[in-house]
């Protein structure tokens, strides 16, 4: 493996994740919304405004406040919440457990249907089966979200009373309660990722059937499960591994509904109460700790292409 390219990757994921803070901080600045008018309330003198402004730094000119911010995210001090004066890092740190959770139990829902959906479809292209995927798969990406999940709060929670309809339990205080309240949510967010990624597998494994050395495999006589397996899968997976970790990059940034609907106490719904309630520092480093995720998680697949095909070079 070329190791420079590594150290490459390694310096272009911290400017990304860099950028990434400096759009969202800056962002923040210029949207409507004063935090010290929501802190005080509407009715504040704009005496009492300008002394917490100052009081909290909001004042000073923007790029002091970013560089004070990211000079003590270097030390691991991601300041304090506005409203609740309370350090950011440990409720950061309680949050990103139950996101990462959600999110591999839903990335495990959808592979387990679009993995075997994709294959035999792709295998069947043109049948009955073949159209009944295209069509979950249509149906998976049109359907809100929001409204997947009340209707499964409703058939499973209200009318049948099989499994609570949100709440949370740590897995390492009671694994089957933890279970039967990560299955909505998961399920919820797994229908999206299984109707994405069957129509990926499905197109990836086409494009490798109706290559020459399928074609030649299959005329030596290998058995059709060895032609499928050794052939046309092992070289589909570059195609597929990357739809997987764009599913993975997609659960860990887009599951606000999802634990909004749930009452999942994720980094999501963190970062949607420090939007709402203009709390800077609490947003920014939900913002820092979801793009750490997302660029390791690139970087992870970059480097896993290597040992799929080991004829793949780095530049």
């Amino acid at each position: 493996m070329n190791y420079q390219y590594v150290v490459q990757r390694l310096l272009l994921a911290l400017l990304v994740v860099l950028g990434v803070t400096f759009v969202v901080f800056m962002i923040m600045q210029i949207v409507p919304g004063d935090p010290a008018r929501v802190i005080l309330g509407p009715y504040a003198s704009d005496e009492s405004v300008q002394g917490l402004r100052e009081r909290l730094g909001l004042n000073r000119p923007f790029f002091e406040q970013y560089f004070r911010w990211l000079a003590g995210v270097v030390q691991g001090d991601f300041g304090q919440s506005l409203l609740s004066s309370q350090e950011v890092a440990p409720q950061l740190w309680g949050r990103i457990g139950p996101s990462f959770e959600l999110a591999m139990v839903s990335l495990l829902v959808g592979l387990a249907v679009a993995f075997p959906a994709g294959m035999i479809s792709a295998l069947k292209s043109g049948s009955a089966i073949d159209i009944g995927a295209t069509v979950f798969s249509q149906i998976g990406v049109s359907v809100p979200t929001f409204w997947m999940g009340i209707l499964l709060v409703i058939v499973f929670s209200l009318n049948l009373g099989l499994l609570p309809p949100s709440g949370y339990t740590p897995i390492t205080e009671d694994p089957a309660d933890w279970l039967s309240h990560i299955l909505l949510p998961a399920i919820t967010a797994g229908f999206v990722s299984a109707s994405i990624m069957t129509r990926f597998i499905r197109s990836a494994m086409l494009d490798v059937l109706s290559a020459n050395y399928v074609q030649t495999a299959r005329a030596k006589g290998l058995a059709e499960r060895n032609v499928i397996v050794r052939h046309a899968l092992r070289n589909a997976l570059i195609n597929i591994v990357t739809i997987i970790g764009l599913q993975i990059n997609a659960l860990f940034s887009g599951l606000v509904v999802v634990e909004v609907v749930f009452s999942w106490p994720g980094l999501g719904r963190l970062a949607l109460n420090a939007v709402l309630e203009r709390d800077y520092p609490l947003l920014q480093g939900t913002v820092f700790v979801v793009a750490v995720m997302v660029t390791v998680v690139n970087l992870f697949i970059d480097l896993l292409y290597f040992f799929l095909d080991p004829r793949i070079e780095y530049a």
